[in-house]
């Protein structure tokens, strides 16, 4: 004979079907959701990695940019390392620094052009013995010692191509082959060789050895000499 259930029992036991079927498929998406957080964040981190090796650039994911912080880590302060304070800070003082400079701040007495039928090559600004004269550009010293005439000179290659000649010197305080800047002491005053009294004399050569007048070139590069002349 046919076995007849209850239709209450029957009831029964699709409810608790339904009711299984449902936590499984509860379980399951959180399973789901949970695997997905795990590969986006592993996505995400795999992007910033790359960013970071320079294998993909700001334009070809820009969004990985900023999903890779979590908004307290972009609210933290960031760190400028040490080196590049430093260097920031050499690049402000280099920038800042005079590239031309005076000389000495002795009264101009005489100028370049022709004086007792010769030409005089150069200027001569007057000061005591032993005063410190600077380079007046940066540049490396070519010659340093005794030279005819000057009775002991400095000879620098400055910083355009040019040679300043500083003449008539009494000490040699720089060496052949150093690198100087603007306003490094590289000699004195003196009074050595044909001088009349104890002045430097500034001559500016040419590469080609022509010498040029001095004022213009010093004027050009914001130096105004100014003096009175015999």
């Amino acid at each position: 004979m046919p076995v007849t259930v209850p239709l209450s029992s029957r009831r029964g036991a699709t409810r608790t079907r339904r009711h299984r079927a449902a936590t499984r498929a509860v379980a399951v998406s959180a399973v789901v959701s949970a695997s997905l957080g795990v590969l986006a964040a592993a996505d995400q981190q795999s992007t910033a990695d790359q960013l970071t090796a320079g294998k993909l650039t700001a334009d070809v994911a820009p969004q990985a940019m900023f999903t890779a912080f979590t908004p307290r880590e972009a609210q933290m302060p960031q760190t400028v390392p040490d080196n590049v304070v430093w260097e920031q800070h050499r690049l402000a003082v280099e920038a800042a620094r005079p590239k031309t400079v005076r000389p000495i701040a002795g009264v101009l007495t005489s100028t370049f052009g022709v004086r007792w039928g010769a030409l005089h090559a150069g200027l001569d600004l007057a000061d005591p013995i032993g005063t410190p004269i600077g380079a007046v550009t940066d540049g490396v010293v070519i010659e340093a010692g005794p030279a005819s005439g000057f009775g002991m000179w400095v000879r620098v290659q400055q910083d355009d191509g040019t040679i300043g000649i500083y003449g008539h010197v009494n000490d040699i305080l720089a060496t052949v082959g150093q690198q100087v800047r603007a306003g490094d002491i590289i000699a004195t005053v003196g009074n050595r060789g044909f001088s009349t009294g104890p002045h430097l004399h500034y001559e500016i050569h040419l590469p080609s050895g022509e010498p040029i007048d001095p004022l213009p070139w010093l004027a050009g590069r914001g130096i105004d000499i100014q003096g009175n002349t015999p």
